[in-house]
């Protein structure tokens, strides 16, 4: 066999053996294969979305969203009574359900039989005279209504013979476990969960009361006491209870002690060390967001603090009159007027005194002739909770 001859041999028989090197080969297959589909996959899916996506927009939603429903808001920007500066009571109160509401019925038991585990507020119903008739009320969180048969009351009088019921707004606790009573020459304190009664001697005449933390601030026209809650033990501090705010029972002991006095341009508003009663701020009271002619001329009552903000009642400059009846909520740290609300002037001087706040930031006050009222600054929102009650109360903190 000639050389030839054999090539060609050699070259037959190898025709059908399979590559050296089968999985690099069948790699490269592979290879060819997945990018051949991945082109023809990319084509597909950009028909389908097209396609789908014109679809969709065409046909609506088998099963929509629901929309939100609608229900009454308020717009600070077009209700001239939400967030405003200067509000007012709408000429109708409504009375929706309140704890309070049944300050108005009568007594049913002596608190000596049934104390209280927390009282919600005291009343004492006045004549048409302004004297005390009747026994002092004592309101409890289960509703019912006790009377105070534990002690029995004198009027206060100053030194001109001046007489004030005993009962004033301040003298219930903010836990609503006590009541403190200024009488001449003592102070009476009564622990309304037991109808236990204390008496602590005290010289001179004494007719306010504010509860301050672990302390009891009594006083009259020339001195004032703080009466230690536990101990009885009392020293003389430099405040006068007439101009003092009532502390917000959520702050500390050592909390400063607040105070406002003056009248017109001279309003201020004063910090005092919580102990001694030293002073350690004072700034004019900032009227400027009230709009013109508003302004607050003297405050007068007792004021309350929540958290940053005080609330107190007051005599105003209105668009109408200059003396009308009102309340201010301020901001404690800088003594701006943030909120006015205006009470008019046909109602009888220093009608409506603030009792202080409710858990929610409304302001409780008294809405003379003879009402109860909530107050809520952020809102301008007024409703009744009292619609005759003629006397004296005092609100738990």
């Amino acid at each position: 066999m000639n050389e030839q001859e054999l090539r060609q041999l050699l070259t037959v028989s190898v025709e059908d053996v399979l590559p050296s090197q089968p999985a690099a080969a069948g790699w490269e297959r592979a290879r060819r294969t997945r990018r051949t589909r991945r082109a023809v996959g990319v084509v597909a899916l950009a028909v389908l979305l097209v396609g789908g996506g014109m679809v969709a927009a065409l046909r609506p939603p088998a099963d929509p969203t629901p929309a939100p429903p609608v229900g009454p808001t308020v717009n600070p920007t077009t209700d001239p009574t939400h967030g405003a500066p200067v509000q007012k009571p709408p000429a109708e109160l409504t009375y929706p359900p309140d704890p309070l509401a049944k300050l108005g019925d009568p007594a049913t038991v002596p608190l000596s039989e049934r104390p209280v585990q927390r009282a919600l507020a005291l009343f004492q119903p006045l004549d048409e005279e302004g004297r005390e008739d009747g026994p002092v009320r004592v309101l409890g969180n289960d509703g019912v209504v006790r009377s105070l048969d534990v002690v029995t009351l004198a009027p206060t009088r100053d030194a001109s013979g001046n007489e004030a019921a005993a009962l004033k707004p301040g003298v219930l606790s903010p836990d609503g476990r006590s009541a403190a009573f200024a009488q001449t020459k003592e102070l009476i304190m009564v622990d309304l969960t037991t109808a236990a009664v204390r008496r602590i001697p005290l010289d001179g005449y004494l007719e306010l009361v504010v509860w301050a933390h672990d302390r009891v601030l009594v006083g009259g026209d020339d001195r004032t006491y703080a009466v230690d809650r536990v101990t009885g033990a009392a020293s003389t501090i430099d405040v006068s209870t007439w101009e003092l705010i009532a502390p917000d029972p959520a702050a500390g002991r050592e909390a400063p002690l607040i105070d406002m006095y003056g009248e017109g341009t001279g309003l201020k508003l004063r910090s005092r060390t919580a102990r001694e009663g030293e002073i350690r701020s004072e700034q004019l009271i900032d009227r400027s967001a009230l709009p013109s002619p508003y302004q607050v001329n003297e405050f007068y009552g007792r004021g309350w603090l929540h958290g940053e903000r005080l609330a107190r009642a007051a005599w105003i400059t209105s668009s109408e009159t200059d003396g009308a009846e009102g309340a201010a909520v301020l901001d404690a740290r800088t003594g701006a007027v943030l909120h006015l609300l205006d009470l008019g002037r046909d109602r009888g001087k220093g009608c409506c005194v603030v009792l202080g706040w409710d858990n929610e930031g409304a302001v409780l006050l008294r809405l003379e002739p003879a009402a109860l009222a909530r107050w809520h600054p952020e809102t301008g929102e007024i409703t009744g909770i009292v619609r005759d009650l003629r006397g004296v109360i005092a609100l738990a903190g």
